[in-house]
């Protein structure tokens, strides 16, 4: 068995994660610990683009969605020269991977495989991509107006389930098949000049090697697109969605492949050896997926970002009409599942400005100070449309009388207008929650858990943490750092690396086996599971709560 030594001494490993507000970088050594990290935040630092939270919401067309596709490009620019100028031994650099926001698509303008390969390296990326792209913005993840197109996929091939059959899920508003099956209907002479489709992990690789890279598989199954178990793109799919499709997406390659030898252009502009590889790019949900070292079907992951996740591996795909199954990253013989909830940390932003003066101290003040359970208060926040359930946005408020706690016997909602601020704190948190776990168990997610390990930037809320452990009833872990995305695309880097040398597929595990903990990988035990009465009772709040999600649903839903 191979080990860290197959690592040459004195190697890095770069990691990137464009997410929707930020690009990370994230520097490993041979001994798989974090040298460096760095990030360029978009609102702030690329103010010019105008846009909030990292994207543009079209007051015109109900639910668009976008980020300017340049932007991705300057930021990039921008963080290999905050490098630059920090000192930082590019030369040292074997591999280069990323993480890249899934479903996000970008579309090359016919003729710009020419521009990526006759780069100057005197000349920024965004002064030579400026005409390089058919589509000025990219649609994103948080984008839910292409119900039209959903539905329409889903009938060509013979509905949801089959869709789900195919690819690993129904048609759901961000993902990019009927994201490019808009384009195609609405902007037809656009869609026929563009001459490749490229997801933005794809994208992002594509710069770093100067050519069209492929999509990957694991975040090609985020497409609507691809057959997931024969992991080539599905002709039905493909026909359901627009003409001539094929040739514009390319090839598609395993997650652990080599992209390509990095550009010329990086070579000279910042020092990057001639033989550095980049790995292909993946999705971030998968990158978190390695960075984690998630590998044991009894444990739950929870990623706490601009969206929040919940993911685990499986041996099978089983269709489901909620959820996702994409093909595991790191290991061509099983499956990542995942629930998605668009209503995350720019909600839980939203409550604590609104009702907590704006302070993280004041909302885990509120949080010590209710009760588990918050007196029978439940709550259901949506400043965007979400997608688990299908609710658009709104808030939903209800107070149950006669919940003792011990049966739903006689227990009736009564919706309400408001809480007060600490109840209203409690019944988000309390309800994001119960949420997740609800739809876990729905989908055949362990239950309760052998533990959760959590990521992402709500991580480092104990607070949070301890009720995540209360719902769930079982122990959560953290890691060193909440990004484990471009933590997880450097391990990533290392990875392909390795596979590139032998010539053919390693577990990653050989990376880290029996001394994951002298690495910057390696988890920590950060809330012990509490008493089971409290989960079981939790348990009995949240069959209440699907009740009412239920009604909603029924009500409201835009499925």
């Amino acid at each position: 068995m191979a080990d860290l030594s197959c690592l040459p001494p004195d190697s890095l490993f770069l990691g990137f994660d464009s997410s929707t507000q930020s690009l990370k970088a994230t520097v490993l050594d041979s001994g798989l610990n974090i040298v460096t990290t760095e990030l360029v935040h978009f609102d702030s630092e690329l103010p010019h683009y105008k846009t909030k939270d990292g994207v543009y919401r079209d007051p015109t067309v109900n639910g668009r969605i976008v980020s300017p596709t340049l932007m991705w490009v300057e930021a990039l620019d921008l963080i290999l020269h905050k490098l630059s100028v920090a000192n930082f031994d590019f030369k040292k650099v074997l591999a280069v991977s990323g993480s890249g926001q899934q479903h996000g698509s970008v579309y090359w303008q016919k003729g710009s495989s020419q521009v990526l390969k006759s780069l100057d390296p005197n000349r920024s990326l965004k002064d030579q991509l400026q005409k390089a792209f058919s589509f000025k913005e990219s649609p994103i993840w948080m984008d839910s107006s292409t119900t039209v197109e959903c539905r329409e996929i889903e009938n060509a091939v013979g509905g949801a389930m089959v869709l789900s059959e195919i690819t690993g899920s129904r048609a759901h508003e961000r993902y990019t098949g009927p994201q490019i099956r808009k384009l195609f209907a609405t902007e037809a002479d656009l869609y026929t000049s563009t001459e490749r489709i490229s997801l933005v992990s794809s994208f992002m690789a594509s710069l770093l090697i100067g050519d069209y890279a492929s999509i990957d598989e694991t975040d090609g199954a985020g497409m609507n697109l691809m057959d997931i178990k024969k992991r080539c793109w599905s002709k039905e799919a493909l026909e359901a969605t627009a003409t001539g499709l094929e040739e514009k997406l390319g090839k598609l390659a395993p997650a652990y492949a080599t992209a390509g030898s990095i550009s010329q252009y990086f070579v000279q502009r910042y020092g990057f050896e001639k033989n550095c590889v980049v790995v292909q790019w993946s999705g971030d949900n998968p990158n978190s997926l390695a960075g984690l070292t998630l590998s044991t079907p009894g444990d739950l992951a929870i990623s706490l970002g601009t969206s929040d996740t919940v993911f685990g591996i499986t041996k099978e795909h089983q269709a489901s009409l909620e959820g996702h199954v994409f093909p595991n990253p790191v290991d061509p013989e099983s499956y990542m599942v995942m629930l998605v909830y668009k209503n995350a940390s720019l909600t839980r932003e939203e409550i604590r400005d609104r009702c907590a003066e704006g302070s993280w101290d004041v909302f885990n003040k509120y949080l010590e100070q209710t009760q588990p359970l918050n007196d029978g208060k439940l709550g259901f926040y949506y400043t965007e449309n979400e997608i688990l359930p299908p609710l658009p946005v709104g808030s939903h408020r209800y107070i149950l009388d006669n919940f003792s706690g011990e049966s739903l016997e006689g227990v009736k909602e009564r919706e309400v207008k408001e809480f007060d601020p600490p109840s209203e704190v409690r019944a988000l948190i309390e309800g994001q929650f119960l949420s997740k776990r609800a739809h876990a168990e729905r989908f055949g997610m362990p239950s309760p858990p052998i533990r959760i390990i959590a990521t992402g930037g709500a991580s480092a809320n104990e607070n949070i943490l301890s009720l995540i452990s209360a719902i769930f009833g079982c122990d959560v872990y953290t890691v060193q750092r909440p990004d484990s995305a471009s933590l997880g695309a450097a391990l990533r880097a290392a990875h392909g690396w390795l596979c590139n040398k032998k010539g053919t597929f390693v577990p990653i595990s050989y990376l880290y086996e029996g001394k994951l903990e002298k690495t910057s990988l390696n988890c920590k035990l950060k809330v012990k599971a509490g008493d089971e009465n409290v989960a079981s009772t939790y348990g009995l709040l949240m069959k209440k709560r699907m009740e009412i999600e239920k009604k909603l649903v029924e009500k409201l839903g835009h499925f």
